[in-house]
């Protein structure tokens, strides 16, 4: 209703959405349903691959720039996701299991996945905002790299300012999703705790990776072959 007075032209959007989350929630617990039965590891492995996949996509088509790879955020969120699952693995913090495997894997992917969404879109924003000042460096001779590092670094820092935000005010502002979940379960809440200490961790780490591979693999597409800067802003309106 505020967004048809309003004219804010959510309307189909929001109901899209809530129809789509309805769909895909029902579907997806019925697959887990099955996945938790069959306790399978390949099967556990494919469906923590799917959600990459998915998330990658979703991070692919956040990116403003008109020339990009959906490769490159394949790349980053694999290797975020899958560095920091490995850690949790391998440190006993949790079991290859569906039942912790796949909602472990969701978590990561999906916070690697607005993290590099906010680091496309920083970086395209202050590419069009500096271009004067990184086409001087570029005339004064710097290498494409040095021209672009101020850009760079704010675009990671901005990718990664939420997750840091929510580690400084957990359990002061927020309870967060899985902590909340055990303690509704009946789990004791220093128990719980634990486990969202490894949660903040694992999302700073799944962040930091992601947002830091992407852009160092983005920001290129920002030059040509001549390693000239190209106008996005012409690329756009053409």
């Amino acid at each position: 209703m505020i967004s048809q007075k309003e004219k804010l032209t959510l309307s189909k959007d929001i109901l899209l959405s809530i129809l789509r989350a309805v769909i895909q929630l029902t579907i997806v617990g019925y697959v887990l349903k099955y996945l938790f039965q069959v306790n399978n590891v390949v099967l556990t492995a494919l469906m923590s691959f799917f959600i990459v996949v998915n998330a990658a996509w979703n991070a692919h088509k956040r990116n403003p720039h008109p020339i990009k790879s959906y490769w490159n955020s394949l790349f980053a969120i694999f290797i975020s996701t899958y560095v920091t699952m490995g850690v949790l693995v391998l440190s006993g913090a949790i079991k290859f299991i569906p039942s912790q495997v796949i909602p472990i894997s969701g978590m990561i992917a999906s916070n690697s996945m607005v993290a590099i969404g906010l680091c496309y879109r920083h970086l395209f924003s202050k590419f069009q905002d500096q271009r004067q000042q990184v086409l001087e460096k570029l005339a004064l001779g710097a290498p494409i790299k040095l021209a672009s590092l101020p850009i760079l670094r704010e675009s990671i820092k901005t990718a990664m300012q939420p997750t840091i935000d929510s580690a400084k005010t957990v359990g002061l502002v927020s309870l967060p999703g899985m902590m909340s979940g055990l303690i509704f379960a009946g789990v004791d809440p220093v128990h719980a705790i634990k486990y969202q200490i490894m949660v903040t961790f694992m999302l700073l780490s799944t962040t930091s990776l992601g947002s830091i591979i992407a852009g160092y693999l983005a920001y290129k597409h920002y030059f040509n072959s001549h390693l000239q800067l190209i106008d996005t802003t012409k690329k756009e309106e053409a």
